[in-house]
């Protein structure tokens, strides 16, 4: 099974698209039950057109579905936070042949189905970056050294933090300034997070 995080951006922030492949280990080996494979993690250039990125997601679809076997499939979950509806609809549009949830990422505290809007959700960022720091402490999760783009996801996952406000939210993401990015982490953590929906 493969799961696709796509992190939508344009003009400011990248567009991020990470592929994770989940296995299941056999039972009788020691250690945890399944794995998280990080197979891809690429930022699209800035600027590039929606229908562009459109375009870049069929492609990875097309080439992981030719990978899958018979009993495999292909999810995607989708921030359709802010400006993603449009492209939401433009990849449903577009029948990738990989279901998709579009996931609105939110500031609360427990995520739901958006009602009247199929496969739509909230999903708290925290519990996004909770899903994904979980999966690397118990090391179900990996990462190539040898993947394209796998050195800039390292980085973008060592400058996430959490700090409090002063008004007593809570921000994570990258380090504010010195141009940091959490586009990779975000993708990460959406196809960590739809992986884990089965």
């Amino acid at each position: 099974m493969f799961a696709i995080g796509l992190d939508l951006g344009q003009k400011r922030d990248h567009t991020a698209i990470v592929v994770v492949e989940r296995q299941r280990r056999h039972p009788f080996l020691v250690g945890p039950d399944k794995e998280l494979l990080v197979r891809a993690a690429e930022r699209l250039p800035l600027g590039m057109t929606y229908g562009e990125i459109v375009d870049v997601v069929r492609h990875v679809v097309r080439v992981l579905c030719s990978q899958l076997g018979p009993q495999e499939v292909c999810k995607m979950a989708v921030d359709a936070t802010g400006v993603g509806k449009p492209v939401v609809d433009a990849l449903r549009d577009a029948q990738l042949g990989c279901s998709m949830t579009a996931v609105t990422i939110t500031s609360g505290d427990r995520q739901h189905y958006r009602s009247k809007e199929g496969s739509s959700m909230n999903v708290p960022k925290q519990n996004l970056i909770a899903g994904l720091q979980l999966a690397l402490d118990q090391r179900t999760l990996r990462i190539s050294r040898k993947m394209a783009g796998a050195g800039t996801l390292r980085r973008e996952l060592l400058d996430v933090q959490m700090q409090r406000r002063e008004t007593g939210g809570v921000r994570i993401g990258a380090a504010e300034g010195g141009g940091r990015h959490d586009d990779l982490v975000i993708a990460l953590a959406l196809a960590v997070w739809r992986a884990e929906m089965f």
